[in-house]
């Protein structure tokens, strides 16, 4: 028998979480091993409770996106949110979020961006970026380098610069060097853009997480 995904949740909406339970008892592969109704009872909830993932309201709190950086130090994060302002994804995914979800959507849907998240991955609702992915549909992915190409995969995992360098032996001044020639090169400006390229490009999909 498999072993159940082991989930926590983090919401300020008793009614939503006690939902959230009630939809995942229907599944033998999940199970919700704790829940935080405040910001500051995430912190204290994952250092005692042993989780794969945790489930993060946005809005909690009125935002708790200032904490979203060292939970995911602790465990995989999908936010959800009722705001489908493409900047609050974006700010989410910055902060290292694995994936988005939007409140509105089915329970099938947060399935598969939970799946997908465990599988090393980000996961993002199909309509978000729709203009940026679109742009980057034309750049030229054949000028990335195999080197640039494995950058761009640990950058989309979430590694620091710190940590690339230590995997390829270089430098980080190395590894800034890389990134500044890869934005160049696709025309992003940033990670969060660089990060929804390795996602529309597949080159993230099937790898390893950082575990």
């Amino acid at each position: 028998m498999t072993t159940p995904l082991r989930i926590a949740i983090a919401d300020d909406h008793a009614i939503f979480r006690e939902g959230i339970r009630s939809l995942f008892r229907r599944r033998p592969d999940l199970e919700v091993v704790g829940e935080a109704e405040r910001v500051g009872d995430i912190e204290p909830l994952l250092e005692r409770t042993r989780c794969d993932l945790l489930l993060l309201d946005l809005q909690m709190d009125r935002s708790s996106l200032p904490v979203l950086p060292g939970l995911a130090e602790r465990a995989k994060v999908v936010v959800l949110t009722m705001s489908e302002r493409p900047e609050d994804a974006l700010a989410a995914i910055r902060a290292r979020a694995r994936a988005v979800v939007f409140k509105r959507f089915a329970l099938a849907t947060l399935v598969e961006a939970i799946r997908t998240v465990v599988a090393g991955a980000v996961w993002l609702p199909p309509a978000l970026g729709y203009e940026f992915i679109v742009r980057l549909q034309a750049a030229k992915p054949e000028l990335i380098s195999p080197r640039e190409r494995e950058i761009i995969r640990h950058v989309a995992l979430g590694r620091r610069n710190a940590e690339v360098a230590r995997e390829f032996f270089i430098s980080e001044e190395t590894v800034k060097k890389h990134l500044h020639t890869i934005f160049q090169k696709l025309d992003v400006r940033d990670r969060v853009q660089l990060t929804l390229y390795a996602v529309q490009s597949g080159i993230v999909s099937g790898f390893e997480d950082r575990g």
